[in-house]
């Protein structure tokens, strides 16, 4: 028969379920406060992490100058002077080719406007100049209608514009005081935290500082990844505004989904007015292609290289935090992901017990050799 259950047994394990489970949801509880916290101050906090990616950026010249006896303020201001021209001189390397070029994609647009109604014209649409005209009537009656709501769009995009740049400037202001004072920052931290505080929190920030700066690395080699094959097909075809698409495309990477939807989108339009239907079609299955290999291939094999992270864990990652959070949460899921890993870790190397050291009267092993 059966042994039966010990009640007392039966008990403890019961106590002890219902103590993890306490424990678990009281955690779930501070995370919770702490999520409804953040975003309580996003309008801080998003500037501050904008920032700190930035730094992530622009700290290896600025250590070199601080190595080379530089006062902080003259490198960290430098720096700040340097990474602004670079910004500019990026927005002039695709404003510039694309101004010069604006009658000829003008031009171009007016033309594949006509294609467009001529093969809509013809078999086996068959859809006449009358249909075409009724259409753009229906069309316009729908925007009447809809005035009102697109105001609203309208001013939700200019509000949203404005917050991207006070979010853009607020950004390199940290980032200029985070290269004066950064070195500051950990024996400061040191200073202010109680007992073993003052050891594990600034450990714990160094590594979580050396892993933020491995994902935007990883990120800007997966940009550049992008840019290069994505350029490569637009010189085969021949279609114009090369460099620029392709800066515009490295730029874009940093900005999950929206970024490569957005120069995807220029890329096929130009293609489109330029070279007509196939290359645009051509082109627009080659950015599909290299987009799926970033997003499902090169992005967790390098992040996941650069962050200890394994694939499928940045793959996930960036998948969870995409349908919770959107556009920033696709963007912050990895690094936060990493960040997390970081605490696992420091916190498993703490909790573990230290390696036993042998006993001076211990017996040898009966294969070691006996000491002369």
């Amino acid at each position: 028969m059966p042994a039966s259950l010990s009640s007392s047994k039966t008990a403890a394990a019961l106590r002890t379920s219902a103590r993890a489970s306490g424990e678990l949801l009281l955690v779930l509880v501070a995370v919770s406060v702490a999520l409804w916290l953040l975003g309580r101050m996003w309008a801080v906090v998003w500037p501050l992490i904008v920032g700190l990616f930035l730094t992530t950026l622009t700290w290896p010249l600025a250590r070199f100058l601080h190595r080379r006896g530089w006062p902080a303020a003259l490198a960290a201001s430098v720096v700040t002077v340097l990474f602004l021209l670079v910004v500019v001189g990026i927005g002039a390397l695709i404003a510039v080719p694309v101004a010069s070029q604006s009658g000829e994609l003008a031009d171009g647009v007016v033309e594949g406007i006509q294609r467009m109604r001529e093969w809509a014209a013809g078999p086996p649409l068959n859809i006449g100049d009358d249909q075409i005209t009724g259409a753009l009537d229906t069309a316009v009656a729908r925007v009447q209608d809809s005035i009102g709501s697109m105001v609203t769009a309208v001013v939700t995009g200019v509000t949203t514009v404005f917050n991207g740049v006070v979010t853009a400037v607020l950004a390199v202001f940290l980032m200029f005081f985070f290269l004066k004072d950064g070195h500051r920052f950990l024996p400061w931290l040191s200073r202010q935290l109680p007992g073993r505080l003052a050891t594990d929190v600034p450990v714990v920030a160094a590594r979580g500082w050396e892993t933020l700066g491995a994902f935007v690395r990883s990120q800007a080699f997966v940009g550049l990844l992008d840019a290069v094959l994505i350029g490569l097909g637009l010189w085969i075809l021949d279609v114009p505004l090369v460099l620029p698409l392709a800066v515009l495309t490295f730029v874009s990477a940093f900005v999950p989904i929206v970024g490569a939807l957005f120069a995807g989108l220029v890329a096929v339009l130009i293609a489109l007015v330029s070279n007509g239907l196939t290359d645009a079609l051509i082109v627009l299955a080659v950015i599909v292609v290299v987009q799926q290999l970033e997003g499902n291939v090169f992005q967790p094999m390098i992040q996941s290289r650069g962050l200890g992270l394994h694939a499928a864990v940045v793959l996930l990652a960036v998948t969870l935090g995409g349908s919770l959070y959107g556009i920033v949460g696709s963007l912050l899921a990895v690094p936060a992901a990493a960040l997390i890993a970081v605490v696992w870790n420091y916190l498993r190397e703490q909790l573990s017990d230290p390696p036993r050291e042998p006993e001076a009267d211990a017996e040898p092993h009966p294969g070691a050799p006996v000491p002369s």
